[in-house]
């Protein structure tokens, strides 16, 4: 009798749970999300105006009427492992700029997504926020081995799908009404790379954050697309 049709047989061992440890690159320091960095955090919000206010749109928080309701969101954010949430300290400025998590996080399955990323006004579009990506992009696909990494965004969020596809995700398809979020529907657009395609894709990042590829000011010489 002939048999159905199975997927390919892959490791089975459960990978590694990421740990709440610090992380350092050439233009960027990742640390620990604490309740600490809130300050920092909150001079970079600049809540109340519109292009900051913008930066919030396609998340579940945000934007934040007072320091104490950014201090609440944050000290639930340190306080769980997945979402396990890193603070953003770029070296040029030497403040926290930001946040990022890695989540939904599937030892079992090999499967991890990074989500749930904020960046201030002053660190979108540089060097230091696509090092942070990176950082821990390489964490999870070359330190703890997981197969899957996955990318989901707001199917209207432009600028996200946007970064996927610059940082060599492939774009999978659309789940629609997925969510409800801040009391509207959101189809959500997903994109993974998987750990065959990651080196070529570790490979390009890698060189695109070389010293050579910056002018004194911070600017890039080359565009990035690590995809094919």
């Amino acid at each position: 009798m002939t048999q159905p049709p199975v997927g390919p047989e892959v490791d089975p061992t459960p990978r590694p749970i990421p740990a709440r440890i610090p992380h350092r690159g050439r233009a960027v320091d990742l640390e620990p999300l604490h309740i600490r960095h809130v300050p920092e955090l909150w001079q970079a919000a600049a809540s109340g105006t519109p292009a900051a206010d913008a930066g919030w749109a396609y998340l579940g928080y945000g934007p934040f009427a007072s320091q104490a309701a950014l201090r609440a969101q944050v000290a639930s954010m340190a306080a769980v492992h997945d979402p396990l949430a890193w603070a953003i300290r770029p070296h040029r400025t030497g403040t926290v700029d930001g946040w990022l998590t890695l989540m939904d996080i599937q030892p079992g399955n090999a499967a991890i997504e990074l989500g749930n990323i904020w960046f201030s006004t002053r660190m979108q579009r540089t060097r230091a926020a696509t090092e942070a990506m990176f950082l821990l992009m390489r964490h999870a696909m070359d330190d703890l081995g997981y197969r899957r990494l996955l990318w989901k965004c707001n199917a209207l969020n432009a600028p996200s799908r946007r970064a996927a596809t610059r940082l060599g995700f492939v774009y999978e398809g659309e789940l629609r009404a997925h969510m409800v979020v801040k009391g509207r529907r959101r189809d959500s657009s997903y994109f993974s790379i998987l750990a065959e395609e990651w080196p070529a894709r570790r490979d390009a990042i890698s060189a695109w954050l070389e010293d050579s590829n910056f002018d004194p000011s911070g600017r890039p010489w080359e565009s990035l697309r690590a995809g094919n």
